[in-house]
């Protein structure tokens, strides 16, 4: 409905745009970019994921009644085959159990991207709660949510439910009838089979030479006997539903194979714009992204326009897989635009792969991605009466007012929609959480700020108040459909929309690149995980103590993007100390009592600079406490990450050194934490566990290190042994 590769190239700044501002130019490796698989193609390949998935299960480690259903497939141009799968438990379905495995050209694993990442430990498949019990608790689900017309369409089937956190047995009813707009409604209610209790509900139906109404006179594909039947693009067919709102109505069909006459009077209008537009659509995912379809299987939909009186929105349906569009108020503003026809078709897309559930914020994600490439989409027709932009729904002016549904720029602009990302904006409706997605992808591509493209003003601003710089439209839709069709899942929220970005980023260009690092800096933008600095980044060693008359040292640790020899200064170090401008080593004998301002400047060979301050304190005893409070970034299900304390202290550690741990992670149980003694030598403080779906470690440990001396680098090492969170270590200490 409406309402990890490696850089081809350099990645640099391009030359200033007509607004001053500049974009990242860089071309994506191709070897990651997707193969154009014909349907022949792309089914051997499910035919060939058929025959392995028993031995793929295996390999995974899934339990012995968990088995792999083949949903999907893709594959990259160096050889890489994503296969995506779901789950069944004892051979009942798992919602929330899809998973994609990534495999080279040889078959060799190279990681799984999972939206439930343990294995499957149900407590039970017999069901408390009666099947009848069930479906009378669904259709009370479907009145709270204020259809009409309620009537169960499936009889309740007995799933595993996995989607939010420990697998439960569960009943999944389909409740058929109208929504409140009158919608065709197809809402899929989850109730708990032990308690009868409802764990959750999402709306199946997303709502989202011819003479057209919005897009002059275009070309259409028809059947020799003149049919709307366009014979090039899978045999995609309209149809005239007449006002009615069921079946498909009567094919178009016209004698001369002129149709329409641009005006809302003539039925045969709505249909053009909507074949013309399913047509720009189709031609769009297969020339740019290699996908012929919408299933990617070569088979077109169907579209059905004049649906109701008076009735002001458009949907897909996966059922029929086909695309309904209304003729809006008064029945003189057909929803048959081309944005809103790539909007529909878009969420059979999103079906077909991720499947992000139509609720919460995976239901943003959704209804983004169908904003995101309609606007693809109607850029790439390049139709002069209907130019690309970032607003959505423009031409057929919904509201009465000629205002677009949707801005991508500033979303909050029609009243309701977000444009940061906020803890609770999952219980927002899906149409106005999508603002935080379709906000970053405004910028990923355009940049932050004032600008006008294609004639239309455009002002984006940051959450954090600091500027984004584009990387072009082009590239930006690559990342998002690669993350879309390879890294997300069905229960994908923000933060593991800005993973998947991130990830499809680094395939494409490179991790570490000024296009990855753009990507980081757009969901910033939006409130979604941090910045990562172009150019030098210091990490500070937090304040330190040290005693007077006694030799310290404390090395200093700073990278930059680009090649080349640092250099090292600073200001404020305490009497008798030094640093080293070559290694960044401070070393000395301090000879006076009191704490300085300290400021150490790193500089590149780009005469680029980073910072870094803290306090430096000499007195006579030394100090007990010794902290870090630089941010470290801790990948998801990645390699360990590291932050260092410089201890200078003399003896030993004590027998009850205390940890002090503040790490922010939205699933903690997926974090394994170990203390590292200068020796190297490792403590555990803290165990993965899978059933720990809390956020954040914000724990005191106690750890026996007499055994250790107390002087050198001491080190907090963390590892996400599990797919699907990110956090970071936000700060730590050592008390002696």
């Amino acid at each position: 409905m409406l309402a990890v590769g490696v850089q081809a190239g350099p990645a640099t700044a391009g030359p200033a745009q007509a607004d001053g501002t500049s974009k990242i130019q860089a071309q994506p490796r191709s070897g990651a970019l997707p193969v154009k698989l014909s349907p022949s193609q792309r089914a051997e390949l499910l035919k060939d994921a058929n025959a392995t998935k028993a031995e793929a299960a295996e390999e995974l480690g899934l339990g012995a009644k968990e088995r792999l259903v083949v949903r999907d497939v893709a594959k990259d141009a160096d050889g890489t085959v994503h296969t995506r799968y779901e789950r069944t438990y004892d051979g009942l379905p798992v919602l929330g159990g899809d998973m994609v495995v990534h495999e080279t050209g040889n078959g060799a694993r190279k990681g799984v991207t999972k939206a439930f990442k343990a294995r499957l430990t149900p407590a039970t498949t017999k069901a408390a709660v009666s099947r009848a019990a069930a479906e009378k608790s669904a259709v009370r689900a479907a009145k709270a949510e204020g259809s009409k017309k309620i009537a169960a369409e499936k009889a309740p089937r007995k799933v595993i439910w996995a989607a939010q956190g420990k697998p439960v047995l569960a009943w999944e009813t389909v409740v058929g009838g109208l929504q409140h707009d009158g919608t065709p409604s197809e809402l899929h209610v989850v109730t708990d089979a032990r308690t009868g209790k409802k764990l959750f509900d999402y709306e199946a139906i997303k709502t989202g030479i011819g003479n057209s109404m919005y897009t002059g006179q275009v070309t259409i594909g028809t059947a020799p006997s003149y049919t709307m039947t366009d014979t090039a693009r899978g045999s995609h067919k309209t149809y005239n539903l007449n006002h009615g709102t069921s079946g498909t109505g009567t094919l178009f069909s016209d004698p001369d194979d002129t149709w329409g006459d641009g005006t809302a009077s003539n039925l045969q209008t709505a249909g053009v714009d909507a074949h013309y537009g399913a047509a720009l659509t189709w031609d769009y995912y297969k020339n740019v992204h290699g996908r012929s379809g919408i299933r990617g299987d070569g088979v077109g939909a169907y579209s059905r326009v004049h649906y109701g009186n008076n009735y002001v929105n458009a949907f897909w349906d996966d059922s029929c897989f086909c695309m309904t569009y209304g003729d809006g108020s008064g029945n003189t503003h057909p929803l048959t635009s081309i944005d809103v026809a790539a909007h529909e078709m878009t969420h059979g897309v999103t079906s077909a792969t991720a499947d992000l559930v139509y609720s919460g914020e995976s239901g943003g994600l959704n209804e983004a991605t169908s904003d995101i490439f309609a606007a693809a989409v109607e850029f790439n027709a390049d139709n002069a009466q209907d130019v690309g932009d970032y607003l959505v729904g423009e031409k057929i002016d919904i509201n009465g007012d000629g205002t677009p549904l949707r801005y991508m720029d500033k979303p909050s602009k029609d009243g309701a929609s977000k444009d940061y990302w906020y803890s609770g904006v999952g219980n927002v409706d899906v149409h106005y959480s999508s603002g935080i997605a379709n906000h970053f992808f405004y910028m990923l591509s355009e940049g932050s700020g004032a600008k006008t493209v294609n004639g239309v003003s455009y002002d984006s601003p940051t959450s954090d108040g600091l500027p984004v710089t584009g990387i072009g439209r082009a590239n930006a839709e690559k990342i998002w459909f690669r993350a879309l069709t390879t890294y997300m899942t069905s229960n994908t929220n923000y933060a593991g929309a800005r993973t998947a970005t991130l990830q499809a980023a680094a395939d494409l260009f490179g991790q570490g690149t000024a296009t990855y690092n753009a990507v980081a800096n757009a969901w910033a933008g939006v409130n979604v995980g941090s910045r990562i600095v172009d150019g030098v980044t210091v990490v500070n060693p937090g304040n330190q103590t040290s005693k007077v008359n006694t030799a310290a040292s404390l090395q200093i640790q700073a990278s930059s993007s680009n090649a080349g020899a640092l250099t090292y200064s600073a200001t404020g170090l305490p009497a008798g100390m030094s640093i080293n401008s070559s290694t960044g080593l401070i070393s000395g004998t301090p000879t006076a009592v009191g704490t300085s301002s300290t400021v150490v400047t790193v500089r590149d060979s780009a005469s680029k600079t980073g910072t870094a301050s803290f306090t430096w304190t000499i007195n006579t005893t030394g100090s007990n406490v010794f902290e870090n409070t630089t941010d470290v970034s801790i990948p998801d299900a990645g390699a360990a990450v590291t932050s260092s304390i410089n201890v200078n202290r003399t003896g030993s550690a004590p027998s009850a050194l205390e940890v002090d741990v503040d790490i922010v992670h939205s699933y903690r149980g997926d974090l394994v934490v170990d203390l590292l003694a200068p020796d190297g030598t490792a403590y555990r403080l803290k165990n993965s566990d899978i059933w720990d779906w809390d956020p954040d470690v914000k724990a005191t440990y106690t750890v026996n290190a007499s055994s250790e001396t107390a002087s050198g680098t001491w080190k907090l090492r963390v590892q996400d042994v599990y797919s699907g969170d990110t956090g970071y270590i936000n700060s730590w200490k050592l008390t002696f």
